[in-house]
């Protein structure tokens, strides 16, 4: 049986099961998936098929009905980290750090349009022609963002970043060469020393995984107010914990809450830290608000090509959010920020911390900072992996007040 005949006939059985659904009523899982089994070994009898080939498209026919049709089996593999979906007719994989097609295809349009609304309606947002932009999450965690037509052009565009079901730990970037040992013990004694961190990085570059790794050092017994866009971080470990998340506008552009909200309710919760998923409006300021007015400890992340980049662009969000000058803001930043931690993804797409830099204070108008960590690549070896590792420099901790009013010693 060639794969057309394959695709043809799940689609008949399906039909079959649809039409079944619709006459008897509400109908549990167990009982389609025994009415698809029975098709499918009926037709079984007229077309050999292997076990293997049954029990897929079985599998298939019921994601079909009951799930995200193919997306299921790609959601269910973890090895899978990112999925593309161009269309009814591309979808795409992003499989050890690396993107590849992915062979099977929607049956049309209108079911990627289905499965579309099935993701929206489990967590209660709307996308349609007239908001057919949409920023939700699924169960498990994973972000999703949808653009329906007229907006995208070839048919729905689906895009999902998913997490693993534990959080990376500190232990396992260490194994995988994210950073080193030594310098995974400096920063464990400087996040118990209550420094601010901000984590800087590109798009995949491992921020979020990397600030949840982070977050093993915080001391268990500190009160902890998480706040996200779309909640992603899997914080383990503090009883205290709060978790907030931003609510967008219903249909009426009304009902919003933002970050920003958020960050200024988040200061009547009496907080020990507060961990901001990623800044990227002027919800800077509170950030450093916060950060300047005695909750040390705060964590951060943010898009950008360098630490310098970074302190750049946290200028430009503050300043459109605030109409303050220049040099003041250079000055807030430069007293709420101790360390950046900067990531990237090197050309054999492994993730790395490629600096680490102290925020030294302001001198003549600019923020000065120098790097304490630095990345040195070593060349490749056979199998064109990247060979290097972080190594320290010659610049120790200017700053050590925090340290040493924590009884820490580096």
């Amino acid at each position: 049986m060639t794969e057309e005949e394959e695709k043809e006939r799940c689609r008949q059985i399906q039909e079959i099961i649809v039409n079944e659904i619709n006459r008897g009523g509400k109908v549990s899982d167990d009982e389609i998936l025994e009415s698809i089994e029975e098709h499918v070994l009926r037709m079984g009898h007229t077309v050999y098929l292997p076990a293997g080939k049954k029990d897929e498209m079985i599998r298939a026919v019921f994601n079909s009905i009951r799930k995200l049709d193919v997306l299921q089996e790609i959601l269910e593999d973890s090895s899978i980290t990112e999925i593309m979906v161009n269309g009814p007719n591309h979808i795409f994989i992003e499989k050890g750090g690396r993107l590849q097609p992915y062979p099977k295809t929607f049956s049309s349009r209108d079911k990627l349009e289905d499965v579309v609304q099935q993701i929206v309606g489990k967590v209660n947002r709307r996308v349609n022609e007239a908001n057919p932009i949409a920023d939700v999450r699924l169960l498990d965690g994973s972000r999703v963002n949808v653009v329906l037509p007229p907006i995208a052009l070839d048919g729905p565009v689906v895009t999902i970043r998913k997490f693993p079901d534990k959080p990376i730990s500190m232990e396992s970037l260490i194994g995988l060469g994210s950073l080193t040992e030594e310098t995974a013990g400096f920063l464990k004694k400087l996040v118990k020393a209550k420094y601010n961190f901000f984590i800087s990085g590109g798009t995949g570059s491992g921020k979020t995984t990397f600030l949840n790794a982070l977050s093993e050092y915080i001391p268990s017994e500190e009160r902890l107010i998480v706040i996200e866009d779309a909640a992603e971080l899997q914080i383990r470990g503090i009883p205290n914990l709060v978790r907030l998340e931003v609510r967008n506008a219903n249909i009426e552009g009304k009902n919003a809450v933002t970050i920003r909200d958020l960050m200024k309710s988040a200061l009547r919760m009496r907080p020990d830290r507060i961990v901001l998923g990623e800044v990227r409006d002027a919800a800077a300021c509170e950030l450093l608000n916060v950060m300047n007015t005695g909750h040390d400890g705060s964590l951060c992340s943010g898009h950008a090509n360098s630490p310098k980049d970074m302190l750049s662009r946290l200028e430009t969000l503050v300043l459109t959010g605030m109409d303050i000058p220049l040099l003041a803001v250079r000055s807030q930043i430069a007293s709420a920020i101790d360390i950046i931690v900067h990531l990237g993804r090197l050309r054999d797409k492994s993730r790395k911390v490629l600096e680490i830099d102290e925020v030294i204070g302001m001198q003549q108008g600019e923020i000065q900072i120098k790097p304490l960590f630095h990345f040195q690549e070593e060349g490749q070896d056979g199998t064109g992996q990247v060979m290097g590792k972080l190594c320290k420099t010659e610049h120790s901790l200017f700053h050590q007040e925090k340290l040493y009013a924590a009884g820490i010693s580096i």
